[in-house]
Parts: C-alpha cells; structure tokens; sequence
C-alpha cells in the first residue's frame, strides 16, 4: 500500500511537471495541437495528499479523539477501584491499561466529567482513565493484591488487545520518500538542471538547450556599432547577404560556409560582430556559452546540442552562436593522463560534430562561434565542412582604436579639448573592450569631481587607474624607502632614455598605485617584428631600477620582485622559442598547434634543459652588467632625475629632456624634418 501511494505521488508530479515542460517548449518554439492541454484542466499536486488524508483519517479518529484521562496506579487504586467503579479494564500493546466506568456511576460527582453527556444526550463510552502499566506481571501482582478483598463477582475483567496506528506508520514510510524527492527537486532547480532558459521547471527538462533566444525584433545592434573590424565585416556580410537574399548564391551554384569561427584576444569584438550579423540580416538568434552543454549529468550535453539544432531547424533562417566554444571543443584525449577521461565532455563534442554535417549546407542555419584559445580546439571541428571560414581578430591598430574611441564617445557629454587621435595614440595594445572600460571611467572621474563635461585630464587619468592602479596617496611611506623607490624608478628613466631600441618614456611616479610602489609609463610602438637587439635592450631598461639601488645604496631591495619575473620569461622566449642563443642554434620549442602537453613530457632532453637554463643565466647577467656600466656612466643624471622625482612625485617627458636632453631616436627624427 505504502508503494502504491509513493507511485501515484511521483507519477502525479511527473505528469505536471511533464505537461509544464511541454508547455514551455512550445511557448519558445511552435504550438503542437496534438498535445494542447484541454481549456479549464490543471492539475494540481496537492490534490494527492487530500485524498490520502481522506482516506487514513478514520484509522486515527480513534487516538485522536480520545477523551481517557491520564492518572497514575496509586490515584486508580485508591478513588476508583476501592469503589468498585471499574466495569472492565483494556491493555492496550502490553504498555497502557485503559479503564472503563460503570454508567450507573454517571451521577456521581467524581466521574460525572468523564461520564458526561455528549451529543445526541449519549453517556461516553470510554475509555474514561489510562495509565502506564510498566510491566504485565507487575500490574497484574498490583491488581490482584487490591482484589484480594473482592468477591468472585467483583473482579475486574482484564483484556489484552494489540492496537497498531496505521496512519503514523504509513507517514513514518513515505515521509522518507517525500524528503528525499523534495530534496532532489531543489537541487536541480539550484543546480540549474531544471531547463533554465528554456522557460521550464521540470526535472525533465534539463536535456533541454539553455540558449537564449533572441529574436529578429530584438536585435538592435548593427554593423554601425562595431568599429575597427573592417576586415572582418567584409567576410561576414557574406553571411548577412546569404540569410536576406539566398537565391543570389544558390543560382550560381555557390555553397555558404556552414560555420564560422572568429578567433581573437579577448575583448577584441568577437561576440559584438556575432550579435551585429543577426541585428543586420534580421534573423533569430540563438546565443549560448559552451559551458552550459557540460552538466553534471551524463549524457546532458549531447542531448542539449540536439534540441538546440532541433530549434534552430524550426526558425530557419537563424544563427546559432557559442560562445567560448573551446569549453566542450578541445582536442580529444588531450590531458587525459592527469585529469582523467572526460566521456561526458567528448560526447558532447561527437554531437556538435554530428550536428554540423547533419543539416545541408543551404539549410538556413549558421553556426557562429569565438574562442580566444583556437589552439585547444580539435582539428577535426576546424576543417571544412563544419567550421569552413576562420576570421582572426587582432588587437586594434592606431587607426582602429581611433575609431572605436569615436563609437564610445557618442553618448558622453565631452568638451573641446577631447582629440580621438591622441586617445588612440595613448593606449596602444588595448582592446576595444579596453577602450569602452576608459569611456567608462573617465566618466566616473569627472562625475566625481562634479564636472559638467568629460575633459581630457579625465581620460588620462582613467588610462593610468586601469594600467596602474588608482593612486595612494594616503598610504604611508618613510623617507629612507621612498628615496629607494626614487632611484629605482629613475634606474628605469635613465636605461631606457641612453638605450636606442626601448621603448619611449612618457611619464614616471613614485606615487602608490595599487600594489606597485612606483611606475613608469612607456608608449609602445606598434610593430608586428622586434630584433634581437630589442630583446636585449628591454632586458636591460627593467633591470635599470635594481641595478640603480645596487650603484646608489650598495645593496638591492625586493621592489625588484616584478622586474625579474619579467626579465626570466622574456629571457627563457629568447633562448628557447626565438633562436637567439648562438649554443642551442636555430631551434625553437615553442608549440603554435598547442597539442603538446608539456607538463608530461618536455621537447627537449635534461641536457638540453639545462644548457637553456644556464644560457638564460648567462643572458639576463650580461644585461645587468651592461646597465649597470651604462648607469654608471649617467650617474650624474641618474641622481638628477631622482630628486626631481622626489621633489614632486611625478613628472613627465619633458622633464627628462630638460636633464638629459632629446633621446637618440628623437634626434634624427628632427634631422629627417
């Protein structure tokens, strides 16, 4: 019986949570009538405990409604059984004796309330009284020793009935069942299992597709909101053009790429050119994250690519798009020594792959996807056939940032002194979500100084909190150390000024930003090769500063720490990936496929490992030994430069040509004019 009811209690919640699963899925696709819930029908699932209620109730009246009073042994013997009052006696599982009343005793003002008259003018039936017996032999030694006067016709009958509960031990057996089930249920809606963004609650539901459906009515972004990426709209409004206008292509015999992969640093632009194709073709869009295919359920990420295509298929023409695909597109087999095999995560590739070579080429249906780690993907997602074009998009160039400034600029409240150009020119290497985070803050900043409009100290400023830090001026710092921080930031200014191949110097401090103690701000040229002599150079201006205190205070502090971490990786690409060192050749290590897992095996045998390490050695110590030659011979400017920084904590270009003149590259550009 127990079974019974746990079996039409789950089935009961299967069949709502089953229709409300199939009324979400037809809500975000289209309606089937076949299984149209009836108008006026639902279904309510607490409908089962009534009827259970119901129908255990009557097992309980019983011991719910018991009118017996508690009284003890000593209380029966001496007001009730010395009176010869007592008409039988019930022992109730060995445990409880229940006493039962005369009714010529309803008058009597002792038991009058236990005897009185209850509805329809009846005498209530009993049990009156109740105690706990103890033990059976006991209360039968008790009672026979208070009966001892009685006559033969006197005695008290005594019964022994066994009575069981059915209502407590049905609860005792399903109320298990019901935790567990609730329990199980909240975890999934937790977990995320339960069909998010689907619109379903159903545990059913969690092989659904998580993707997030926007339609053509909501896409508001176009090409025009996407700047520095000329290159790359060129190549996707082939796919805008094929979505509006297929017939064009199709004539002709021509075939449309079924997937596209845009591949780039992060916050290069990939998912805003991805959103820009669907709001230019006006077409649905299906956006999903390739970590919602893997859960922790098996099975769950290949069923999740099935209904997504499915979907897809039924709103043809769309775009599916997933982002970070490399989350479930790595190679196969790759690291599966240390982290062991990952079935779940492979099967759900093995989808995605069946998917892709499932639906025709003219089908309607294009697959976007960005990654930043296309070295990870497998080569078998990449060829032609699933993911045919490749689009790379590269950190923007002084002409792309110049406009994407242009595009961030439009809704800020900005005054004259605001140049696009000179924004660009201060933010080389940044990406476009870079430069909107700079929009961004020097907004903030102006805000905060309660100005009307955004000027340019105000841009400034937000390039230096995002590349340093915000300033800490409050934070203490004694003399002695602040003088070690002011040669070491001028070991930096004066290396780089004398070396030809660095870098130029725009802006030095010894004011506190974030963790650094002081910085120095160079203005990277943007150049796609760098010689040796470059490599050489620039390990030798970020050792400036430790070889400064070295010559200045005879021994070096740990302000450094930054310094050589830079130093020995750059060394380490020097010697081991560029082919720079004259003892290992021609030779590089370095894996641009990222199919080899180094952490199990290096390319390289432990002679060679060592040769490189003691080459790096070699190279970083012959830097430090060129700067420090080169800041002894500056000492005089190196000092200069020093005090005017503690002088006033900050200063620029300028400054530095006052006290050592023009740097060499600036020199002949004024030669060349």
């Amino acid at each position: 019986m127990t079974a019974l009811i746990v079996i039409i209690h789950l089935k009961s919640n299967a069949s709502k949570l089953y229709n409300m699963n199939d009324t979400s899925s037809k809500s975000a696709d289209k309606p089937n009538p076949q299984n149209k819930i009836p108008p006026g029908y639902r279904f309510k699932w607490w409908w089962i405990y009534v009827f259970m209620l119901i129908f255990l109730l009557p097992f309980s009246l019983q011991n719910i409604f018991s009118t017996s009073k508690e009284i003890t042994w000593q209380q029966f013997e001496k007001d009730i059984l010395s009176r010869k009052a007592v008409e039988k006696i019930v022992v109730v599982n060995n445990e409880k004796a229940e006493i039962y009343i005369k009714k010529e005793f309803a008058d009597d003002s002792m038991f009058r309330a236990v005897l009185k008259k209850g509805i329809g003018k009846s005498i209530n039936p009993g049990p009156h009284y109740s105690f706990n017996i103890g033990s059976v032999e006991s209360f039968e030694r008790k009672l026979d020793v208070a009966e001892k006067d009685f006559a033969p016709n006197e005695k008290i009958p005594v019964s022994f009935v066994n009575r069981t509960n059915w209502f407590l031990n049905i609860i005792g057996w399903i109320l298990p069942f019901i935790l567990i089930f609730a329990v199980w249920n909240y975890l999934l809606r937790r977990s995320g299992g339960m069909g998010a963004g689907t619109g379903g609650s159903s545990i059913f539901s969690f092989g659904k597709s998580t993707a997030t459906l926007i339609e053509k009515e909501q896409s508001k972004i176009t090409f025009a909101d996407v700047a520095g990426l000329e290159e790359a709209e060129m190549e996707v409004k082939e796919i805008v053009d094929f979505l509006k206008h297929p017939e064009s292509f199709t004539k002709l015999g021509a075939k449309i790429p079924k997937g596209i992969i845009l591949i780039g640093p992060p916050g290069t632009g990939k998912t805003l050119l991805a959103k820009a194709v669907a709001g230019e073709a006006q077409v649905p869009f299906y956006i999903i994250s390739g970590s919602e295919f893997v859960e922790m359920f098996v099975g769950v990420g290949a069923s999740r690519v099935r209904d997504l295509f499915k979907r897809a298929k039924e709103k043809t023409p769309c775009i599916i798009f997933i982002d970070e695909i490399d989350a479930i597109g790595r190679s196969r087999g790759k690291g599966a020594f240390l982290s062991g095999a990952n079935d779940e995560r492979e099967s759900t590739l093995n989808q995605l792959l069946t998917e892709m070579d499932g639906f025709g080429t003219n089908s309607g249906v294009i697959v976007l996807a960005a990654t930043n780690r296309a070295d990870m993907l497998d080569p078998a997602l990449l060829r032609p056939g699933r993911f045919d074009r490749h689009i790379y998009l590269d950190l923007p160039t002084l002409k792309d940032r110049e406009e994407i400034f242009k595009v961030h600029l439009r809704p800020l409240v900005l005054d004259d002194t605001i140049d696009t150009h000179f924004l660009a020119a201060q933010t080389p290497g940044f990406s476009g979500a870079d430069i909107a985070n700079i929009c961004n803050e020097a907004a903030l900043i102006a805000a905060r100084s309660k100005k009307e409009k955004i000027n340019k100290e105000d841009f400034l400023s937000a390039i230096d909190r995002i590349v340093a830090g915000i300033e800490k001026k409050s934070k203490i710092i004694s003399p002695a150390e602040k003088k070690i921080i002011a040669f070491h930031e001028a070991g930096h200014a004066v290396a780089s000024w004398k070396l030809k191949h660095v870098d130029p110097l725009v802006k030095l401090s010894i004011i506190p930003r974030g963790k650094q103690l002081g910085a120095a701000w160079y203005l990277p040229e943007e150049k796609q090769l760098r010689s040796e002599s470059a490599f050489t150079e620039h390990l030798c201006a970020t050792l400036g500063g430790r070889a400064a205190e070295e010559i200045m205070f005879g021994e070096v502090s740990s302000g450094a720490l930054d310094d050589l971490e830079k130093v020995t990786k750059e060394a380490y690409m020097m010697v081991s990936y560029y082919g720079f060192d004259k003892k290992l050749g021609n030779i590089s290590y370095y894996d641009s496929t990222g199919q080899r897992d180094t952490s199990i095996q290096k390319p390289f045998s432990e002679e060679t490992g060592k040769l490189i390490d003691e080459e790096v050695r070699k190279l970083v110590s012959e830097a430090y030994q060129r700067t420090k030659e080169l800041l002894q011979n500056n000492k005089d400017s190196l000092e200069k430069v020093a005090y005017q920084l503690l002088k006033k904590e900050v200063i620029y270009k300028e400054d530095l040509e006052s006290i050592m003149g023009k740097r060499p590259d600036d020199k002949e550009e004024a030669k060349t004019q």
